[in-house]
């Protein structure tokens, strides 16, 4: 048996058109799925395809709430036995925060296993000097703290205000700034009501950020994923990814896809 026929691997004989991405653990190239109430034997299907492609898990909105505790510190477990990191929904954090409890919900995500921590005012109006003393408390009881930055209802904040509130959490203790993007990536946040960049305030943002690799992007639709991966390479920070496009998004990523091997010839 000759030696090419011997190997088992892709790799050993063909070069990812885009460039290689960085290994896990990584600071950069992070991808951030949406779990919207997956099974204990379907995560596990897909954190044995492709779990090391991913980087965070959110449980969507409030659904940690909806789990029977079993299974979910079950599913905790198994999420965080692949190196990564598991968080609940922003959403849950703006419940925990308008009934005055987040002292309380920081508690029991830390009893359950959760890693990583999300503040967010998405929905809810949240004062400044609250969203500071809930990064700096999630940092001080070992979260990894994602804040989050816009809104939902189609509500618009400038650019100015929303590279003024990065810079700010960031500050105090913030690992990642998401962008607000929702599941849909349309008429919210950066995009239009086609789900396309808003150019203008795209680059506003990006002069007054200065370093992109603080953001993770939530882009669910591939013409976004397409276009910061473009513009940023195969290390960029992307999230809101459904769990079965994750391996779609790892072939975007590199080249692997038309729509972005056609960019090298």
């Amino acid at each position: 048996m000759s030696e090419q026929e011997g190997t088992r691997t892709w790799q050993a004989f063909l070069s990812f058109p885009l460039g290689k991405r960085l290994e896990k653990p990584r600071q950069q190239g992070l991808t951030m799925i949406i779990d919207k109430g997956l099974g204990l034997v379907e995560t596990k299907d897909i954190l044995h395809v492709c779990g090391q492609y991913i980087d965070f898990f959110k449980l969507g909105f409030g659904t940690p709430a909806l789990y029977a505790p079993e299974v979910l510190e079950e599913k905790v477990h198994l999420v965080k036995s692949f190196g990564i990191d598991i968080y609940p929904g922003g959403t849950f954090f703006e419940v925990a925060i308008l009934q005055e409890k987040i002292e309380e919900y920081l508690y029991l995500a830390k009893t359950i296993g959760f890693t990583a921590i999300e503040v967010s005012d998405g929905t809810i109006t949240l004062l400044p000097e609250i969203r500071e003393k809930a990064i700096a408390r999630a940092a001080d009881l070992g979260f990894k703290v994602l804040t989050e930055v816009g809104k939902k209802n189609g509500e618009h904040h400038s650019v100015q205000h929303l590279v003024e509130q990065i810079h700010r959490d960031l500050q105090h203790g913030a690992y990642r700034v998401i962008l607000e993007g929702r599941e849909s990536g349309v008429n919210v946040g950066l995009y239009d009501d086609q789900g396309r960049f808003i150019q203008e305030e795209l680059e506003e943002l990006l002069c007054g950020i200065g370093d992109p690799r603080v953001l993770i992007w939530e882009a669910p639709r591939k013409n976004q994923q397409e276009e910061l991966i473009l513009r940023f390479g195969p290390n960029v920070n992307l999230g809101n990814i459904p769990p079965h496009e994750v391996l779609a998004l790892e072939a975007l990523r590199v080249g692997l896809r038309a729509d972005t091997l056609k960019t090298t010839l």
